[in-house]
């Protein structure tokens, strides 16, 4: 990404209003609890860590595997000065592709929204 204000792109991968602009049709949140909506269908995540600025983590509540996440870290590149935003999550061996596009597409919309692209 392009030198962004770092503040800004925090609101949009860790705010309701933000993460609806580019991630969900729908997002709510209550306390911990985020709730994303796509085409009616609703997924809930938990916040499991969060430093505010620069990394925020969640776990899908409806998978029982403790260790799996997906997360959004925010840094700045010493040697270019401009803003990385790290996407991690996991997937199944066989739906990895899919994910990847999927991420693709979401980080292009969140590109767009902020004139990156």
């Amino acid at each position: 990404m392009k030198s962004i204000n770092t503040a800004l792109l925090w609101q949009y991968v860790s705010s309701p209003m933000g993460l609806q602009q580019w991630f969900a049709d729908e997002v709510t949140r209550v306390g911990k609890t985020f709730s994303f909506s796509w085409n009616g269908s609703v997924s809930q995540a938990t916040m499991v860590v969060v430093y505010t600025g620069s990394y925020i983590r969640f776990h899908w509540s409806d998978d029982d595997d403790r260790r799996t996440f997906f997360e959004f870290k925010i840094s700045v590149s010493e040697l270019t000065d401009r803003t990385v935003l790290t996407v991690t999550d996991f997937s199944d061996p066989d739906e990895l592709e899919e994910a990847k596009g999927l991420w693709v597409n979401q980080v292009n919309s969140l590109q767009r929204i902020l004139g990156c692209s």
